[in-house]
């Protein structure tokens, strides 16, 4: 998903982490620097686009007098013309080194700045990478991320910012038209910032998202799907018997032998289906999600039919997989409790409060506000995932790193989420939204199945047939023609909506 108002393609490493709220994180891939020299319009050499510049960003909204910290944020000013609109986007729930290229044409950011003679910004989130508040992320400094920290964030930017190009210093709300981007978790950000707000995306928070793996099993090669439903009922079906002697037998047959607990066996066999968010359309050979359904599916060079090739042969391909390949892949040289337990309170993934730790930031922020655990669908459901993944499941791992917060498993305040920012039932002008069909994220958004929230001019709903935020970037869109059209239409609906701007002051 993502948002424009008056608006994602390399996958990001999840290795090696043992927490299912952050390996399925609903992060922004990155988009490589173009290796060219940067000027102005007029031919002016620029800075270098990775030159960081620093913001003197409020540690508190609600409570200036404690004074401020150092934002991080890159600029892009090669097609910019006086009266052109400023692009802001934050990369979200990452470090944003390496995020700079959102702020070029080869994203729809950049090619919005080409089109309307626009600069482009990418702005470092609070809390994550080098712009904090503090120097550490104790539960204590992190009191103070939030999404309305977040959103007033990006207000306060644009509304006191002293930017580094050429007439930077008037060109605030009023001055110059400003356009708010995201993709993913930026990309809801963007819509609760306009609902925040209302000035000239969206999605609702679930902290019982089995949702995730819909679209995973509906597009998913059907051979692949049936063999995975089959291992993962076989599963449910002996705990259900408490059979654990057989449990440990098909944990061994993956070499996983060694976890002491069911639940980290079962978020385990997640790992092959979360690799399915880093895909892009039409780039499928090579990926691990299709090298895993091939292990599975392909036996002599002969494709398993739709039904696949049944449970024995299921257990044998994946555990295999898994045992020649998959857990170097994942763990390295980890032993399989450390790689995969969630149990071992000693292990430092759980204490680490050091900045830069995307991991301890985002886990705040899901188990205080956001939710979004990818556990097992009620009963009656297919399952990809097994039902031993259940929210308790997850939250028991918020106790395991703020202890000093919750004594007891937390449920996080979605409701309160879904009220301050409308959810599902945002309705605000000059606000496009992108979805992909494919999207696991796809639930959580304005395009959810069983949803139809109306398509308006006012606030457009486009669908794609993409996968997550795999829309935002120029060459897909070259390569794909639904990413086209959702590309164009943003590039119209910008034209039109800027058309309509007029400054308020002077």
């Amino acid at each position: 998903m993502w948002a424009l108002t008056p608006l994602l393609l390399a996958g990001v490493a999840r290795a090696a982490i043992p927490n299912a709220m952050l390996r399925s994180m609903p992060s922004l891939p990155k988009v490589p620097v173009p290796e060219r020299s940067i000027t102005s319009s007029n031919g002016t050499a620029l800075p270098n686009i990775t030159t960081v510049y620093q913001f003197d960003q409020l540690i508190d909204h609600d409570n200036p007098v404690l004074g401020t910290f150092q934002q991080r944020y890159w600029m892009n000013w090669e097609f910019y013309e006086p009266g052109g609109p400023i692009i802001l986007m934050t990369p979200g729930e990452s470090n944003a080194d390496g995020y700079v290229g959102y702020a070029t044409n080869d994203s729809i950011n950049g090619l919005i700045a080409q089109q309307q003679s626009g600069a482009a910004i990418i702005i470092e989130h609070r809390f994550f990478g080098f712009s904090n508040p503090y120097d550490n992320l104790t539960s204590q400094s992190l009191a103070l991320l939030t999404i309305q920290q977040a959103i007033d964030d990006l207000v306060y930017f644009a509304t006191t910012a002293n930017l580094p190009m050429p007439g930077g210093n008037a060109v605030k709300p009023g001055q110059a038209p400003w356009i708010l981007i995201g993709g993913s978790y930026a990309g809801a950000l963007t819509s609760w910032t306009m609902t925040s707000i209302e000035l000239l995306l969206s999605s609702s928070k679930l902290s019982d998202y089995y949702d995730y793996f819909t679209p995973i099993r509906e597009y998913m090669p059907q051979n692949c799907s049936s063999d995975v439903q089959a291992v993962i009922a076989y599963l449910d079906q002996m705990y259900a018997a408490n059979d654990t002697a057989g449990i440990k037998t098909l944990q061994e047959s993956f070499a996983l032998g060694a976890l002491d607990h069911v639940g980290d066996f079962a978020t385990a066999l997640q790992y092959n289906l979360w690799d399915w968010q880093s895909l892009v359309p039409g780039a499928y050979a090579g990926t691990w999600f299709y090298k895993f359904c091939d292990a599975l599916e392909v036996k002599d060079g002969v494709n398993a039919g739709p039904g696949g090739w049944g449970l024995d042969n299921a257990i044998e391909s994946w555990g295999n997989f898994w045992n020649t390949t998959y857990y170097n892949h994942t763990c390295q040289d980890k032993d399989v409790e450390t790689c995969l337990g969630t149990f071992v309170l000693t292990n430092p993934y759980w204490t680490n409060v050091t900045v830069d730790n995307w991991i301890r930031s985002w886990n705040w922020m899901v188990c205080n506000q956001v939710g979004f655990y990818q556990v097992g669908p009620p009963e009656g459901q297919p399952a990809i995932v097994s039902r031993i993944l259940q929210p308790s499941f997850v939250e028991r791992q918020c106790v395991n790193m703020f202890p000093e917060v919750f004594t007891n498993s937390p449920q996080p305040t979605t409701a309160e989420t879904n009220r301050m920012y409308a959810g599902w039932d945002v309705d605000i002008p000059r606000l496009f939204f992108v979805n992909g069909l494919r999207d696991p994220w796809r639930g959580a958004t304005v395009s959810a199945d069983g949803l139809n929230k109306s398509n308006t001019t006012s606030m457009p709903i486009y669908m794609c047939d993409g996968f997550h935020t795999s829309d935002m970037l120029t060459q897909i869109g070259i390569t794909d023609p639904t990413v086209a059209v959702v590309q164009e239409a943003a590039l119209m609906y910008m034209k039109e909506w800027l058309a309509e701007w007029k400054p308020s002051t002077r």
